[in-house]
């Protein structure tokens, strides 16, 4: 996010200069931007693996600085409540064999972390939503003891003015309040950031909006929420409502929210969406650094952006750009709807399957645009969602008519060759590709995402149990095959 978060309360001039410094920040970005060269360098690859903690009877444990007590690898960082945890990958070249080097990585830090957390009665969990969860684990309570997310908690609390309401349809309708942002923390994503050059971020961030629906409803891996049976990947909702800092408004108008799937298709470059944020959503953390961005790039000093970073990090989209300073200056696109789990080789087969097409399908965007306006994106992103493998997609076409409805297992398994050519042409070795692709069509002929084995778990073990019982013994169930390490497809009831 930028700059580190040490106060909670802020005065009107903190607004006044942090508003000033959005401005200039922006006039800097767009001369970086414009410069040549900037930004290039080899695409790389990086992760950010969130994480539940669980007792011994599979409840909520909220223990994460016990956890991390003691550990000096800044990998490993506290996330929004007290039960969750997040572990940051090592940036590794496309090239070669990036997805099993991120697999071995995640592995050893869930080795490491179940270390640490079962030395205290606590085991970890990558999941989509934590299935064991109950409305007493989410309360204001929970919030991590921090001042980021204390001065997070506030700002978004003081906007919203009510408690956050969250409705999501399914099985078992959910309709719930809760006066703090700590719904939220019931969600954890694995979510994976893409270094690009600043020349091919449009055609590769209008790629990702395109195909991401596809992902989200292969990978889905959270179908239950305080006991509830939702959408697949009941995440995607759960998030947008938990955040949703907008008060009720009369009209026939409505501002976007801070979570969204975007406004559309990007036109020229990664400045707009920046601008985008800045000129749409009020600033929730305005600390300001040392030195004006715009006096440091007058001096030929390469700008942190501090503020612009900060501020984007409070922007949820789906898929969001990142700038960093780091390595001369770069650009990133950050694909948040991934979730969590079931294991490391799933996690990794789901990004190589997304990357990979977001590359296969990028020279294209120029032919399949003008057949297929944003909101059908929007509407294919939700859909793959709700429904998962049963989803339901628009495609583009060339020819009229577009776009035509297709099967979201059909429209996956024609995209695995697209997939299979983008990541061979990023250089990914024959055997890595092979690897992932399998992965991916065997959860898709199967018909065995995490969700629909979560789904079929449940519905086996409630013949002779509650609920409440049930969805303990599924958790139990689940982490005994991950530790087993088969991928999700392979998984039987």
């Amino acid at each position: 996010m930028g700059l580190s978060i040490d106060r909670e309360t802020f005065s009107q001039a903190d607004y006044v200069l942090f508003a000033e410094r959005l401005q200039q920040s922006l006039v800097v970005l767009r001369d970086l931007l414009d410069r040549p060269g900037f930004g290039a360098g080899p695409k790389t690859l990086g992760a950010e693996m969130e994480l539940s903690i669980v007792d011994r009877e599979g409840s909520a444990y909220p223990i994460n600085r016990s956890v991390l007590a003691g550990n000096l690898d800044s990998s490993f960082q506290l996330e929004l409540d007290r039960f969750n945890l997040e572990y940051n990958t090592s940036p590794v070249p496309l090239a070669g064999t990036p997805f099993s080097r991120m697999e071995s990585e995640l592995i050893q830090a869930l080795d490491t972390l179940n270390r640490l957390a079962g030395a205290r009665g606590g085991r970890i969990v990558p999941i989509g939503i934590l299935p064991t969860l109950m409305e007493e684990d989410l309360q204001p309570a929970a919030l991590t003891d921090l001042p980021r997310y204390r001065a997070l908690s506030a700002a978004l609390r003081e906007l919203r003015d009510r408690p956050f309401q969250v409705r999501i349809n399914g099985l078992d309708p959910l309709d719930v309040t809760c006066d703090d942002v700590t719904l939220e923390g019931a969600n954890t994503s694995f979510q994976v950031h893409l270094r690009v050059p600043p020349s091919e971020f449009a055609s590769l961030y209008n790629a990702a909006q395109l195909v991401s629906p596809i992902v989200v409803a292969v990978s889905a891996n959270s179908p239950l929420f305080l006991g509830h049976r939702l959408w697949d990947e009941t995440r995607v909702a759960l998030f947008k409502q938990s955040v949703d800092s907008r008060p009720p408004q009369e009209g026939d108008w409505h501002l976007p929210g801070r979570v969204s799937y975007g406004l559309g298709w990007v036109r020229q470059g990664a400045y707009e969406l920046f601008a985008e944020a800045v000129g749409l959503f009020r600033p929730l953390l305005p600390v300001s650094s040392d030195q004006p961005p715009l006096e440091r790039h007058q001096q030929g000093t390469l700008p942190s952006l501090d503020e612009l970073r900060l501020h984007q990090g409070t922007v949820w989209r789906w898929n969001r750009p990142v700038y960093d300073p780091k390595d001369g200056g770069h650009l990133r696109i950050e694909f948040r709807s991934l979730p969590s789990g079931p294991t490391p080789l799933d996690m990794v087969a789901n990004t190589a399957f997304l990357v990979g097409m977001v590359q296969g399908l990028s020279s294209r965007m120029d032919e399949l645009l003008p057949s297929f306006p944003f909101e059908y994106a929007h509407h294919n992103f939700y859909r793959g969602a709700q429904f998962g493998l049963d989803a339901i997609l628009l495609w583009p076409s060339t020819r009229y008519p577009s776009p035509k409805e297709v099967p979201v297992c059909n429209l996956a398994l024609e995209m695995l060759p697209v997939a299979e050519r983008g990541l061979s042409q990023l250089g990914v070795a024959v055997q890595e590709i092979d690897r992932m692709s399998e992965v991916i069509r065997t959860r898709i002929e199967r018909r065995c995402t995490g969700a629909r084995w979560q789904r079929r778990m449940l519905d086996h073990l409630e013949k002779r149990t509650s609920r409440r019982q049930a969805v303990a013994a599924l958790l139990d169930q689940y982490l005994e095959k991950l530790a087993q390490g088969r991928p999700v497809g392979e998984w039987t009831v």
